[in-house]
């Protein structure tokens, strides 16, 4: 845990001058902004949402922040850094390679269903509404999104390794395939329809290493 938390500090050392007291746990700010955002999207949410969501005085909000971009750029990161320890957490088991990838697919499975599904993905939800028109949250984005990538055709090449998967497989192109299913997952969660049956949800994805 506190591999997750460190780049939030930073955060906040960078946002408030120096010598100044700690005001609030950023973290827990931050993580209440990452629901708000990615429940309603960044547009549709307002500073008096934030405000709320937070627990702060707008006066907190605007001496740790410019603005409520500012707010969705640090939740962004944090909630990129969040995630990437998810998905390395659900890798790191003894298992050869093969299994340690279904249980990176399963957890993308579960976390496409209930409320955290429906709450859906903060970079899967910038995509969709930013990316396109916002140069700088384009690049976080593609810079997860391929980070994502080059772990999973990382595992890919630990199972040719180990054996667990077949040395013919392309771990480059099905990586990225595997993002794009995930994502998908993602996103399909959002409207409630993730698959419910987990097991047989990535026994399908798995197809792609025989």
């Amino acid at each position: 845990m506190l591999a997750m938390n460190k780049p939030a500090r930073s955060l906040e050392e960078v946002a408030r001058p120096r010598g100044r007291p700690r005001e609030f746990d950023m973290d827990e700010a931050l993580d209440r902004a990452i629901r708000v955002f990615c429940e309603q999207g960044y547009n549709a949410t307002s500073i008096g949402d934030l405000i709320d969501a937070m627990g702060l005085a707008s006066g907190s909000i605007y001496k740790a922040f410019r603005d409520k971009r500012a707010v969705f750029l640090a939740a962004l990161d944090r909630h990129i850094v969040l995630r990437k320890e998810q998905i390395a957490a659900a890798a790191r088991t003894s298992k050869p390679a093969r299994e340690r990838m279904r249980d990176v697919l399963a957890h993308f499975v579960e976390v496409s269903k209930g409320i955290e599904g429906r709450r859906g993905c903060l970079v899967v939800g910038s995509a969709v509404e930013l990316a396109i028109l916002d140069r700088e949250v384009a690049a976080r984005v593609t810079a997860s999104l391929s980070k994502n990538e080059a772990f999973l055709a990382d595992l890919i090449r630990e199972g040719q390794a180990d054996g667990s998967i077949p040395a013919g497989i392309d771990p480059e192109q099905t990586a990225r395939v595997m993002v794009c299913l995930t994502q998908g997952l993602r996103v399909v969660g959002k409207s409630g329809r993730a698959p419910q049956d987990t097991a047989a949800a990535v026994d399908i994805a798995m197809k792609l290493l025989q």
